[in-house]
């Protein structure tokens, strides 16, 4: 009875097949991902916007009077604002006011939360969050917290919905590149921020995701 087997070449040929498709499928399934990740992201932030505005609701159309993680446990970044520096030990954190208000807290998690090792806008302050900042604070999000130490309500805000609320403290998470690390040259620093991405939920509660600029353009809208 004569044997059968496969030679050399077709071998060769078979993995050379695999390898292609593996290469033309894994970017498509990391793509697929990173695009559920963000629209989970956007979902959640929705939910909090809802869990803002029953809040509000409960204290004459303000905001909640909270703070974050960066706020909480890095409050120099406040140094140049004294009087709001001040009302940082007697405030929760935005997790924790919102609590009653949200049916599941889990959107307080980002979906594509891997952690910090800075801020991205004070690269020289270490923040280190592993395996995600959420794990570590219960909190995926930053604050405009400016919003919070004004007292400021949505009627009063001169453009809801140019004013950047609540967003993802990170934008490598939606990115698809490594985080900053506090030891950038100042040119690398602005070549790996210019590619970043953020989820942002914004005064009037509708949430989109935006490209380093946008994201700037929305931090110098006036309150």
């Amino acid at each position: 009875m004569r044997r059968t087997a496969f030679t050399l070449i077709e071998l060769l040929v078979v993995i050379a097949i695999i390898a292609l498709l593996a290469a033309i499928i894994f970017p498509v399934f990391s793509r697929a991902k990173a695009s559920a990740n963000r629209t989970t992201c956007l979902s959640n932030l929705r939910q909090i916007g809802t869990a803002s505005g029953l809040y509000s609701a409960d204290y004459d159309d303000l905001f909640p009077n909270a703070v974050d993680a960066s706020d909480k446990f890095l409050p120099q970044i406040w140094g140049h604002e004294p009087e709001f520096q001040a009302q940082i030990p007697n405030m929760p954190l935005m997790n924790e006011i919102l609590q009653p208000y949200a049916k599941n807290q889990e959107i307080f998690k980002s979906s594509a939360d891997s952690g910090t090792q800075v801020l991205d806008s004070h690269p020289y302050l270490r923040f280190p969050t592993a395996p995600s900042m959420h794990a570590v604070y219960g909190l995926s999000y930053f604050f405009r917290t400016e919003i919070a130490f004004r007292r400021w309500s949505q009627t009063a805000m001169q453009d809801p919905a140019g004013v950047n609320y609540m967003f993802t403290a990170a934008g490598h998470w939606h990115a698809g590149q490594g985080p900053l690390t506090g030891d950038e040259a100042i040119e690398e620093y602005f070549n790996k921020r210019k590619n970043f991405r953020y989820n942002v939920l914004f005064g009037d509660y509708h949430a989109k995701n935006l490209g380093t600029d946008d994201y700037e353009k929305a931090w110098a809208t006036d309150l």
